[in-house]
């Protein structure tokens, strides 16, 4: 199993992939309110606007909470003010972790990263001390069951999309992070609906975990992802199933 892939796997098998619907949205409105705030209102000009608002859209998020959400990041209506702060440090078993956090308290954030990093078993560290063993990348999630491959594979690599691959419950579309909006656009004119569509960092290699780690590196991960302020959770890790089935029964 690739390492890239582990983290959002382990998520979907125990059912906890942002599994509550006001999480989802959550995280959806304040990226919607960053693009926003960062490049504009107008969709076709700002690419990372349109992606989130249509990660919005396959969410089922109603049309007029979307909008609000594009008006207080332009500043038109009063709101939070959000900045991104990202995160890097090693986990249990010298893994790299990367986490991507709005926050409206910036302090704040810091200290409670730092602090669940000391608790189990990793430490937070300086910006570039791991992004350098990811590369950036944009991924598309497809349900097995809403398309045929092969009709997938076709409209994804016609639109741009660099690699293809087959997990056990969906197809992983990857693309250049400039391509995803447009790989997007072509699954959507088709009437292929997908998942999620995000920029990932892959791991140029994995780190294999010890079981003697597992079990921190878990709780670690859930903690984070669990965090108000969390956005998008990344690492190198890999664990064998047969260990990993022992710490999710």
């Amino acid at each position: 199993m690739s390492g890239h892939s582990k983290w959002s796997t382990i998520k979907r098998k125990k059912g906890a992939k942002d599994a509550a619907r006001g999480k989802i949205f959550t995280k959806i409105i304040k990226e919607i309110q960053i693009a926003a705030k960062y490049g504009g209102s107008d969709e076709e000009a700002n690419p990372r606007l349109r992606v989130a608002v249509q990660n919005a859209k396959s969410n089922n998020m109603p049309k007029a909470n979307i909008e609000k959400a594009i008006k207080k990041g332009t500043g038109e209506l009063e709101g939070v003010n959000y900045e991104e702060v990202t995160f890097e440090g090693y986990g249990p078993g010298g893994v790299a972790i990367i986490l991507e956090t709005m926050t409206d308290n910036n302090k704040r954030t810091v200290a409670e990263v730092r602090h669940l990093f000391n608790k189990y078993g990793g430490n937070l560290g300086t910006n570039g001390s791991v992004a350098w063993m990811f590369d950036k990348k944009g991924k598309i999630l497809v349900e097995k069951d809403k398309t045929e491959e092969d009709d997938l594979f076709m409209i994804a690599t016609e639109a741009g999309a660099e690699d293809f691959l087959t997990e056990e419950d969906v197809y992983e579309i990857l693309t250049d992070p400039k391509e995803l909006h447009e790989v997007t656009k072509a699954l959507e004119d088709n009437d292929i609906p997908y998942v999620e569509a995000i920029v990932d960092m892959i791991p140029k290699n994995v780190v294999k975990v010890e079981e003697k780690d597992v079990p921190n590196l878990l709780q670690l991960m859930e903690l984070f992802e669990e965090h108000e302020d969390m956005q998008k959770l990344f690492s190198n890790f890999d664990i064998d199933e047969e260990i990993l089935e022992k710490f999710q029964e």
